[in-house]
């Protein structure tokens, strides 16, 4: 059932070419990947059921398929605590939409995670090797340390928990002055799943969760970017 469901969200971002970040997130919980609570709202009042629904704070996110990268045009508002804020966030978003000339879908609210260790799940497709897995600390670190590791799909779970271990960083994962440790086999359980999409899902070319946040127990993906093959 699970596998019908996320082939029609593929058929529906087929023509743009990768998945809107509901999209993205109906599709990782399709397959028990854990990711927050969010709606999408289009106009205020909506935008008060959200508040309702969640409380503060809140993150919101412009939906539109004119945009990949939410946050380079300044798509995405952090730390609203406030329904006022909501409101101007939600304008704010309208407004960008109709400067750029963006088609908008949307706004994506959702409630804010704890913090937590930042960690990156994701996935690509190699014109050699097939579906290529690669776990590492997410968030800027990623970037700055590429402390990464990587695996040819499928994989197990015990493959899974090796990626994690491999990492210069594992040590902050398995608590260290004082953190508390991140929960392991849920982290792996996921990159498991990933696995599992990457197989199953062909018309995938690349996943990106990043954000994942790890905790003590279980974790959170906060943000999901999933492109599709072209011509899929």
């Amino acid at each position: 059932m699970w596998l019908a469901m996320s082939e029609e969200i593929i058929r529906r971002g087929a023509e743009r070419g990768w998945l809107l970040e509901p999209e993205a997130k109906e599709l990782c919980r399709n397959y028990g990947l854990s990711v927050g609570e969010w709606m999408v709202v289009r106009d205020q009042d909506e935008v008060r059921n959200a508040v309702g629904k969640f409380g503060f704070p809140l993150v919101m996110k412009i939906v539109s398929p004119d945009v990949l990268h939410k946050s380079d045009i300044g798509g995405v508002i952090l730390n609203i605590d406030s329904e006022e804020k909501a409101m101007n966030s939600f304008e704010r978003m309208r407004e960008i939409a109709e400067k750029g000339g963006y088609r908008l879908e949307g706004v994506l609210v959702e409630r804010m995670v704890p913090q937590g260790v930042e960690t990156i799940i994701g996935a690509k497709k190699d014109p050699q090797f097939g579906p290529v897995l690669m776990f590492g600390l997410g968030g800027i670190f990623v970037e700055v340390f590429k402390d990464v590791s990587f695996r040819v799909a499928p994989i197990g779970k015990e493959d899974a928990i090796e990626m994690i271990s491999e990492l210069k960083a594992y040590p902050i994962l398995r608590g260290i002055r004082g953190r508390k440790p991140s929960d392991i086999n849920s982290l792996a359980d996921a990159i498991v799943k990933v696995s599992d999409i990457m197989m199953e899902l062909p018309q995938i070319s690349e996943i990106d969760l990043n954000p994942t946040i790890a905790y003590e127990v279980g974790y959170k993906i906060v943000d999901a970017r999933i492109l599709l093959k072209k011509g899929q």
